[in-house]
């Protein structure tokens, strides 16, 4: 069922309330969108929405609810629809087990007993304004005139030359506080900053206090995972329910901090949205860290590596399972572009020779690695070709491998940093966990930014362009025409689902 959208007229359609999951209420007279979208009117931050996951609008008479062929679908009482009508309210789930929100009608105000139509405006004659005048002059006016007055006009004269000084006498006060107001301007300005400053404090702590929640819900999932628990999976929606409430107050916080205001360009917006959604706080990045993921961009751009990378996975059907089995981990389906980092999706490249053997197939597993995550190593494990007898060629089960071990990097020591996993992933597990396990085992205290403040010099710089490469790749591919490539987001079909 298709709807029209129109915008419809205020003065004879209902008003709705939506009241969000997370504590949020709006008011629509209006059509609105729902999704992850920043110029969504109803943003939800959650991997279960899609970025323009719903529509309501008024078509018929009635207020809509439809399904813009999201991903994950649109749910009524558990059952899925492409539309639902509001009649009264109506509780829709974003995907099965996503965020919910309830739409209601405005319930019209009462209107007060005794209240009558409005007063008609009065239009005064040009006699009226000749009489107006007489009095003006007659009661207030400068008393120099020779026409004798009487008592009662010298009374109302006199009772509005005291006015007048009271008057005086308080504009007096206002144009002193007015000068006040500017030698303490300097002071109000700065009182500000401060609060500023502890707004964003509070809102990093909360960030942290999300992270760490991940750490616990990825520690929990392995748990279930090997266990089948119906109570561990119960606890899971447990977590991700509250997982949405924090996500929900820390969007408000960016809201009244204007973040993301349209003094934002378009490409600094995507990479604070990507960054955020890679694990980083986007409060605490570096000053600077705009500036260098669009230097990244700029490499990209400037080879024909990028384009032909995503020509090939998106021929060979590489993107949808890469997805899907991040998603499965409740991952990033962006790190997808890890892949094309590691060997442009290559399935049979082959590393150079390391003390730790050769790398191999799209991950670069090396022979270890690939062994501890349950991948057969060839017989050619020490040669630089092709081995039909390897998994590591074998991009499917490679991919499965890859990202089993990166949520197991993610849950632990990377402490929920998808930065920290890409450094990892290239600096080597064993060379980087003795660094990260010299730090505070809490994700406010070992995230990347806190590794490049306080640990720059011990990070080589082939991993922190390879973090940084990933990163402006993932940005680029949320939206390529923006920075000059002829086609789509490579993962715009978990859009339509």
């Amino acid at each position: 069922m298709s709807l029209s959208v129109h915008t419809p007229d205020p003065r004879t359609v209902p008003a709705l309330r939506v009241h969000t999951s997370d504590g949020r209420t709006f008011r629509f007279s209006e059509p609105f969108h729902v999704g992850r979208e920043y110029d969504c009117e109803v943003q939800i931050e959650d991997v279960h929405v899609s970025r323009k996951h719903l529509l309501v609008s008024f078509d018929r008479g009635r207020w809509w609810c439809q399904d813009l062929q999201s991903a994950n679908g649109l749910f009524v009482n558990g059952r899925q629809v492409t539309t639902a009508a509001i009649e009264e309210s109506v509780t829709v789930s974003l995907g099965a087990d996503g965020p919910s929100l309830t739409i209601a009608l405005e319930r019209p105000a009462v209107p007060t007993q005794g209240t009558g139509a409005p007063p008609e405006t009065v239009q005064r004659s040009s006699s009226d304004t000749r009489l107006l005048a007489s009095y003006e002059a007659r009661y207030f006016g400068s008393g120099k005139s020779a026409e004798p007055v009487g008592a009662r006009t010298l009374m109302i004269r006199k009772a509005f030359q005291n006015v007048q000084k009271k008057q005086k006498r308080r504009y007096g006060w206002i144009v002193a506080v007015m000068g006040l107001a500017g030698l303490t301007a300097a002071g109000y300005a700065y009182y500000k900053h401060r609060q500023v400053g502890q707004q964003e404090a509070v809102a990093q702590e909360l960030f942290y206090a999300m992270k760490s929640l991940d750490v616990g819900m990825a520690d929990l999932e392995r748990q279930v995972a090997e266990s089948g628990s119906a109570q561990g999976k119960a606890q899971v929606k447990r977590y991700l329910a509250r997982r949405r409430q924090m996500e929900g107050t820390y969007d408000r916080y960016l809201s009244v901090l204007n973040l993301y205001d349209q003094r934002l360009s378009e490409e600094d917006r995507l990479i604070l949205r990507v960054t955020r959604l890679f694990g980083e706080c986007e409060l605490a990045a570096p000053p600077d860290y705009l500036r260098q993921v669009k230097s990244y961009i700029q490499k990209w751009k400037s080879s024909g590596r990028y384009a032909r990378s995503v020509k090939l996975a998106q021929e060979m059907g590489y993107t949808k399972t890469i997805a899907d089995e991040f998603l499965a981990q409740n991952l990033p389906p962006q790190f997808l572009y890890l892949a094309m980092q590691e060997s442009d999706f290559n399935v049979f490249a082959s590393g150079p020779p390391t003390r730790m053997g050769i790398a191999k197939g799209m991950w670069q597993f090396i022979p270890t690695t690939a062994t501890q995550y349950g991948l057969t190593v060839g017989p050619l494990a020490q040669a630089r070709k092709p081995d039909a007898e390897d998994d590591r060629h074998h991009w499917q089960k490679a991919t499965r491998a890859a990202a089993h071990y990166i949520k197991d990097i993610y849950s632990t020591d990377a402490q929920a940093s998808g930065l920290l996993v890409m450094a990892s992933y290239n600096w080597g597990e064993n060379r980087v966990i003795k660094l990260l396990r010299s730090m505070p085992e809490n994700p406010a205290e070992r995230n990347f930014w806190e590794v490049l403040e306080k640990h720059r010099n011990r990070v080589p710089r082939e991993t922190y362009d390879y973090v940084f490469y990933i990163v402006s790749a993932a940005v680029i591919g949320e939206n390529p025409r923006l920075f000059g490539f002829p086609f789509d987001n490579p993962l715009g079909f978990l859009e339509k689902g």
